[in-house]
């Protein structure tokens, strides 16, 4: 924590993306977030995907403000409010326990946040965004403990990337929520070997926000209460092949979920279809790969929105790319983003084994290329978002 001349005091702090390989759909408590079925995640490195947030108090701030990728937002979100509310909550409760008066609690509260890939564009920037304010708050008024649970008041998905590696939330059964929490299944140095490709269709902002997607799944389909019964079976399946690195299970398991979530979005009423014909060409295609190489490869999983999430092992990126490149070609230098692929590489495709798939020139935005990372942490100074006088860079 940073003190500044003029009694400003900041901090700023990184946060990762997390993408469900169980997938969360549907609350069982809107206003808790409390879901109705327990989730599994893989926490992203933060090099190449992470929301950046500054906080800052100060006696000399006439009001809360808030600024998001530049832009001033209004501080009477609910879910802003309530994770505010609740950090200061356990600060007071540290008073009352016998730590010193904090002052820090009665002066105004500036935030500047950034994300460093598109906002709402089904990429789980709300995860990483409230994981961040919620860890960055935490560490200016001095809060310590489980966490987690405030990040899930702001974003359900949020209480993940408060861990790094891979995570399983609990739903847990109370009704107050104080059951439903989140642990590490293993770090992200577990599986140093997995990689993941995200191809970006759109960079768009979605057209129907989760909030509202699950809760009318949650009233209309019927498909989603049968899902919920094999979830519990099938968290332990990908639990195993987590800790055996069993790739070849890790993929069927993570690409099953992520199509009977877009079942479910689909026997909704009205159907919501998040998916678009690039991404259904996408799945068509992994299954391809794999099918040539008679073992899983390649598996997908694609959350609210069209953009596909490949995980492979770190030997297989350069043929994967090279099929990729095959059917959307662009000879932009910076397509594939974020970690380095080693140029030409000698892969043998056989694109013969492809021939039934239809090539859709320019359809993807672009690739980043990235691993499994760890959790939030305290950034320098120099790295802040706000200038000494709580204003944005």
């Amino acid at each position: 924590m940073e003190l500044a001349p003029d009694d400003v005091e900041w901090v700023t702090c990184d946060s990762p993306v997390n993408i469900a390989l169980i997938k969360y759909w549907g609350k069982r408590d809107e206003k808790l977030i409390l879901p109705l079925n327990s989730s599994v995640s893989v926490t992203l490195n933060q090099e190449e995907l992470r929301a950046r947030t500054t906080v800052a108090v100060s006696r000399n701030f006439k009001e809360d403000k808030m600024w998001l990728n530049g832009r001033e937002q209004s501080m009477k979100n609910a879910r802003l409010q309530s994770v505010i509310s609740q950090i200061k909550r356990l600060c007071r409760k540290r008073k009352i326990d016998g730590d010193q008066p904090n002052e820090k609690l009665q002066w105004k509260l500036h935030i500047c946040s950034e994300n460093n890939f598109p906002t709402a564009a089904g990429l789980a920037s709300s995860a990483a965004g409230y994981a961040c304010l919620v860890y960055a708050l935490s560490k200016l008024y001095g809060v310590e403990g489980d966490i987690s649970k405030i990040a899930r008041l702001g974003s359900g998905s949020a209480c993940r990337s408060i861990h790094g590696g891979f995570v399983i939330w609990n739903k847990g059964d109370a009704e107050d929520g104080e059951d439903s929490s989140t642990e590490q299944i293993a770090p992200e140095t577990h599986w140093p070997e997995l990689r993941v490709l995200i191809l970006v269709v759109s960079d768009q902002t979605k057209h129907t926000a989760s909030t509202v997607g699950m809760q009318t799944s949650v009233e209309t389909s019927d498909l989603l209460h049968q899902r919920l019964q094999g979830v519990p079976k099938r968290i332990e399946r990908i639990k195993k092949a987590i800790l055996r690195k069993d790739f070849h299970s890790f993929a069927e398991i993570t690409m099953k979920d992520s199509n009977q979530l877009h079942a479910v979005c689909l026997d909704t009423y009205p159907p919501i279809s998040y998916l678009t014909d690039t991404s259904h060409h996408i799945m068509q295609l992994v299954h391809a790969i794999n099918q040539d190489n008679s073992s899983n490869m390649v598996a997908y999983s694609f959350d609210a929105g069209p953009n596909a999430f490949l995980f492979m092992q770190e030997k297989d990126v350069p043929t994967v790319l090279d099929i990729l490149h095959y059917f959307y070609p662009n000879s932009d230098p910076h397509f594939i983003r974020g970690i380095h692929v080693p140029g030409k590489h000698d892969t043998h495709v056989d694109y013969t084994a492809f021939s039934d798939i239809k090539v859709i020139p320019r359809a993807l935005k672009f690739i980043i290329h990235t691993k499994p990372g760890p959790g939030p942490s305290v950034q320098e100074s120099d790295n802040g978002l706000l200038t000494k006088d709580g204003l944005p860079k």
